[in-house]
């Protein structure tokens, strides 16, 4: 097979990238319009990520954060975004760069955007940072669950929510980009 030396994957993830940025970036403008929210699953070792120490070792791996009605100071920029939550009744800052958000989803209408590491070559050499730039899942694929959310606690004056796991969006399924083009 032909190598890619345009490197495809790597724009077509940035452009969805984007997709997120750009939405994030509008809620910190407007607010959530209508019942919109988003699950956001990221790796919490990925390089640039912060989080607490303590909420480190409670998620080694990844974590899913819910941003609906409980969170607050949300900064976009062009690398991430940073968010204040309520972990257990702790406030606490995460900073997360958009090249580690694993999945994206918008279950009020069953959006969602989902990246996986690169297939290829490059992986075989984990020695540098630019080999292990993840691609972007670009078929349709359904999504059969979606992530935990990591509970958090409502803002002051809001009463709890349930939770029982029972809204999850069935169905939700990643777009490819013939999604977005013009149809004739």
């Amino acid at each position: 097979m032909p190598e890619d030396m345009i490197r495809y994957d790597i724009l077509v993830q940035e452009a969805l990238r984007g997709v997120m940025r750009k939405v994030m970036a509008e809620v910190v403008q407007a607010g959530l319009p209508g019942d919109h929210h988003f699950y956001i699953a990221f790796s919490t070792g990925a390089p640039g990520v912060r989080v607490s120490q303590r909420l480190r070792q409670r998620y080694p791996d990844e974590m899913t954060i819910v941003l609906q009605h409980q969170f607050r100071d949300l900064v976009v920029n062009d690398q991430g975004f940073e968010v204040t939550l309520s972990f257990g009744g702790v406030s606490e800052r995460l900073e997360v760069p958009f090249s580690a958000v694993k999945g994206f989803f918008d279950p009020s209408v069953q959006f969602g955007l989902q990246f996986e590491p690169s297939s290829g070559e490059d992986e075989e050499d984990d020695e540098t940072a630019e080999d292990n730039i993840p691609g972007a899942v670009i078929e349709p694929t359904p999504i059969t669950e979606m992530p935990r959310p990591i509970p958090v606690a409502p803002r002051e004056g809001e009463a709890a929510r349930k939770d029982d796991g029972e809204g999850a969006a069935p169905g939700a399924e990643v777009v490819s980009l013939d999604a977005f083009r013009k149809k004739p």
